[in-house]
C-alpha cells in the first residue's frame, strides 16, 4: 500500500510525497516548488530519493532546480525536452521503480500533450497520480490537445478498477461540484458530496484523494454519454450534439466560462 501525504504548495497544487515503506527516502510528485517539500522533509526527517514529472507546466516543475540542488536525485517524467532537471522519460506501458514501488506510465494527453499519469496496479489499493487531466468532480482544461484527446484520456483513467485513488494536481473540488450541480441538478450524488466537501473545506481539510467510483457517479466530465447530461449540455449551448466528443467540447466549453455562484 502506498503512504502519500500532500504538501500544499501555492494556493491550490498539491505536490504529493510518496514514502518508502523500507527507509526514510520519500519521492515528490509534480514539485512546483522545493521550498515546501524541503520543509516537508525536514519535519519528517525524510530523504528525497526522486522526483516523478505528469507534464511540463511550471506550477508542476518549478522546483525541480533547486530541489536538484538540495539532492542529485533521479527526476521522471514525460518526453520534454522543456522539462529542465529531467534525468528520464518514459512512454505508455512503461514501468518504473519509485519510493519502493512499482508504477505503471500511461499516456493521457489533453490538458498538455505530453501529459502522463502514474499508476500503482496494487489489487488492493490501486492508485493514479495524474496531475492536471482528471480532478475531483471535473477535469483540465484543454491547453494543446484536442478534446477527442482529452475525452480518450479521461475514459483510459476511468477504466482503472473503481477503486482507484485519484491523486490529483489542485483543489478544485468545491469549485468544480458546485458546476456539476448545475449540469446536473437532480443527481443526488452530487448534492451529498457538495454538502461534505463545504465541510470539509471550512476545516481546510483536503478533499483528494478521491476513489474513481465516486468520479464516475458525480463527475459530468465522465458522464458525457448519459442522456441527462448531454440534454442539459444542448439546452446550455443551444445545439444538437451528436457524440460524446461533441458533448465533451461543449461541457468544456461551459466550464471555461462558468462563474461560480
Amino acid at each position: 500500500m502506498l503512504k502519500v501525504a500532500p504538501i500544499l504548495a501555492f494556493t491550490d497544487n498539491y505536490i504529493w510525497l510518496i514514502s518508502n515503506p523500507d527507509n526514510n527516502e520519500a519521492w515528490v510528485v509534480d514539485p512546483g516548488d522545493a521550498q515546501p517539500v524541503l520543509d516537508k522533509l525536514t519535519s519528517t526527517g525524510q530523504e528525497l530519493a526522486g522526483i516523478l514529472i505528469t507534464h511540463h507546466h511550471p506550477d508542476h516543475t518549478g522546483g525541480i532546480i533547486k530541489l536538484l540542488e538540495h539532492k542529485k536525485v533521479p527526476v521522471y517524467g514525460p518526453t520534454n525536452e522543456s522539462i529542465k532537471g529531467l534525468t528520464d522519460s518514459f512512454r505508455d506501458g512503461d514501468q518504473i521503480e519509485a519510493a519502493g514501488h512499482t508504477l505503471r506510465v500511461i499516456e493521457i494527453p489533453g490538458h498538455t500533450l505530453d501529459h502522463i499519469a502514474f499508476v500503482y496496479d496494487d489489487a488492493d489499493h490501486p492508485a493514479v497520480f495524474c496531475g492536471d487531466t482528471l480532478f475531483a468532480a471535473g477535469c483540465g482544461r484543454i491547453f494543446e490537445g484536442t478534446p477527442e484527446q482529452m475525452l480518450n484520456s479521461l475514459n483510459k483513467l476511468a477504466s482503472l478498477p473503481s477503486e482507484t485513488l485519484v491523486y490529483c494536481g489542485h483543489e478544485y473540488t468545491l469549485a468544480n461540484l458546485h458546476f456539476a450541480r448545475e449540469v446536473s441538478p437532480d443527481n443526488q450524488a452530487i448534492k451529498d458530496r457538495l454538502s461534505k466537501t463545504v465541510t470539509k473545506r471550512r476545516h481546510t481539510r483536503p478533499t483528494i484523494p478521491t476513489p474513481l467510483f465516486i468520479e464516475a457517479n458525480t463527475n459530468p466530465f465522465l458522464q458525457c454519454e448519459e442522456e441527462s447530461v448531454k440534454s442539459s449540455v444542448e439546452a446550455q449551448s443551444g445545439q444538437t450534439l451528436a457524440s460524446a466528443v461533441e458533448v465533451f467540447a461543449a461541457l468544456r466549453e461551459w466550464k471555461n466560462n462558468y462563474v461560480e455562484p
